[in-house]
């Protein structure tokens, strides 16, 4: 009855239920796994706290991951006093290197939707969560929404840097964070969608390039960007901005996208940043590390 195959079937279900997209997502899980409502969303408890755990603990570790690249710029973003960027950004930026300096370094992280792009949801989402007064109710409730604008990527397109570089990556991540927020800020559903597609419309093209074949380089700081890159298209979106390609076509160039794509820029450090010389020396470094 909630089946959804695109941002437009979970716009015309709310439509026809007169309820949120949040909604209807928890009732199709509810549907699809033989659950009560009640315990889908004890499960989205379990990984709300999952999430708010992996932000505390990757500001209380203060050690570089183990092949030195990352860590420690949390610390810095921390420590300082906002320079350009408003209050709930400047959060997002430090929430979201947070988890993915803790992912770096096996933290227990919520891949959403993926472990390279962790940070990203959680950041956005708990920054504007934080400011607005948001409880547990409304933070389900955008995390259910995130949950639906992923699962209509992921079937269309695809979410893994390996298929479509890093637009399915962080760019999907962004898409699931600028919905979340919208849905924080009792946004209405064309405005969540609107976010959605504002958010990974920005990102199309963006390749997948790790530095010695780990999920350090660019990665951890391209999460403190795309976070601040989520409340962007929040912020369009809640004043009634509106992509001019519609949700479901932007989806559709994306997969496009990553299939024209490379393999040398999809995931195997095979060019881009990891091919530089920076990138050779660090890898060279790590190399003759394992062999000893």
């Amino acid at each position: 009855m909630f089946e959804y195959a695109a941002v437009a079937d979970l716009l015309s279900l709310a439509e026809k239920y007169n309820t949120s997209l949040a909604q209807i997502v928890l009732r199709r899980e509810a549907e699809e796994y033989e659950l009560t409502e009640q315990q889908v969303t004890e499960k989205m408890g379990q990984r709300l706290t999952i999430f708010a755990d992996s932000i505390k603990e990757g500001l209380y570790d203060d050690r570089l991951s183990l092949s030195g690249m990352v860590g420690r710029d949390a610390g810095r973003i921390e420590k300082m006093e906002p320079v350009l960027l408003g209050n709930i950004a400047h959060r997002a930026l430090l929430y979201a290197l947070a988890v993915s300096e803790g992912n770096a370094k096996m933290h227990k992280i919520v891949a959403c939707p993926t472990a390279g792009s962790c940070g990203i949801v959680p950041a956005a989402v708990f920054a504007v969560g934080e400011a607005k007064g948001a409880d547990r109710e409304r933070y389900c409730s955008a995390f259910f929404t995130a949950a639906g604008i992923g699962n209509v990527i992921a079937r269309n397109a695809c979410v893994a840097g390996a298929v479509g570089g890093c637009q399915a990556e962080c760019g999907t991540a962004a898409a699931m964070a600028a919905a979340a927020v919208v849905d924080i800020l009792r946004g209405t559903s064309e405005q969540i969608a609107q976010a959605a597609t504002l958010a990974l419309k920005n990102v199309l093209g963006l390749v997948c390039d790790p530095v010695a074949e780990l999920v350090e380089v660019p990665c951890v700081k391209r999460n403190g960007f795309y976070a601040v890159h989520a409340l962007t298209a929040a912020e369009m979106a809640m004043a009634g901005v509106k992509s001019v390609i519609p949700p479901d076509e932007v989806i559709a160039a994306m997969y496009e996208i990553g299939k024209m794509m490379p393999v040398a820029l999809r995931e195997t450090s095979e060019g881009g940043l990891a091919r530089t010389p920076a990138a050779r020396t660090v890898q060279n470094r790590l190399q003759n590390q394992q062999g000893h």
